[in-house]
């Protein structure tokens, strides 16, 4: 059997590292672990996780009107962090009404950080680490920029994050499987870089896998899959239906624009996510 993260050696990529993950704890790993890489859009499930934290807080609620009236129907946080508040990809003004269409939105998100920031009377940045980074220690971790895209941080601490998906402390067991299911489940949309979907079901921060197809993420991995990939040649997923009652998790890191090794990418992630499905799936 193929040790799945001996794939990494074949992206075209100057840097990558990576590893696999049985119900949040790591069991391989790949390259350097304390290096912080831009994970890009893959941010946008960390910043979600947070704005998760407000709403059990009661600083806000996933059914607060946020941003400008829409013609029609009201437009709530969440929303937002399930991509059907009708912003574009980038831009300040909406460009279609709530739940029309799955619109892939960095701007939603940086509008829900921003609206949590306002709620709580400190700049997003503290919020996100105090109640988030600092909590998990990972302590390699940064915002830099956007909210939706720009958060550098390393597999160490990835791995934390993404233990506290699966065994969430920071909040509960019903808000963290809110989060993971599919919201506005009939939307249809684009997965920037991959197609479009008559149907393209997305948690709150998190895409979910469904029956999309060709995918990022594995053949083999299950319908139930979520997690994000980044601009920034970035990706990670959480797979509840490989084994009952387990979970495996996926991340991989690098340092090269998505853009520039799109075909290789979609070809890549797919073949270690499969590897490492086939290596991991009867581990104990």
């Amino acid at each position: 059997m193929t040790r799945a993260l001996d794939l990494l050696a074949k992206f075209p990529v100057p840097s990558v590292a990576g590893a696999v993950l049985l119900d949040g704890v790591v069991v391989d790993h790949e390259g350097p672990l304390d290096r912080p890489f831009n994970l890009a859009s893959v941010a946008k499930t960390i910043t979600s996780w947070a704005v998760l934290i407000a709403v059990e807080e009661g600083v806000v609620s996933l059914c607060d009107e946020v941003g400008p009236p829409p013609n029609n129907g009201v437009r709530t946080l969440r929303h937002l962090l399930a991509h059907a508040g009708g912003y574009g990809f980038d831009g300040p003004t909406p460009i279609a009404s709530p739940e029309r269409n799955r619109i892939y939105s960095n701007t939603g998100i940086e509008v829900a950080a921003d609206y949590v920031a306002t709620a709580a009377g400190m700049p997003f940045e503290d919020y996100l680490r105090i109640g988030l980074l600092e909590p998990l220690e990972m302590t390699s971790t940064e915002l830099r920029g956007s909210p939706a895209h720009a958060i550098w941080s390393s597999i160490e601490d990835l791995s934390r994050f993404m233990r506290e998906v699966t065994q969430p402390v920071l909040i509960s067991r019903e808000t963290a499987a809110d989060a993971v299911r599919s919201h506005f489940s009939k939307l249809g949309g684009i997965v920037p870089g991959v197609g479009r979907f008559d149907t393209c079901p997305w948690g709150m921060g998190f895409e979910i896998r469904g029956d999309k197809s060709p995918h990022w993420t594995g053949t083999h991995n299950s319908t139930a899959t979520f997690g994000h990939f980044g601009g920034a040649g970035t990706m990670m997923w959480l797979d509840p239906g490989i084994r009952p009652r387990h979970m495996l998790g996926l991340v991989t890191l690098t340092d090269r624009p998505f853009n520039e090794w799109a075909q290789d990418a979609l070809r890549l992630w797919p073949a270690v996510s499969d590897a490492a499905i086939e290596e991991f799936s009867g581990a104990s």
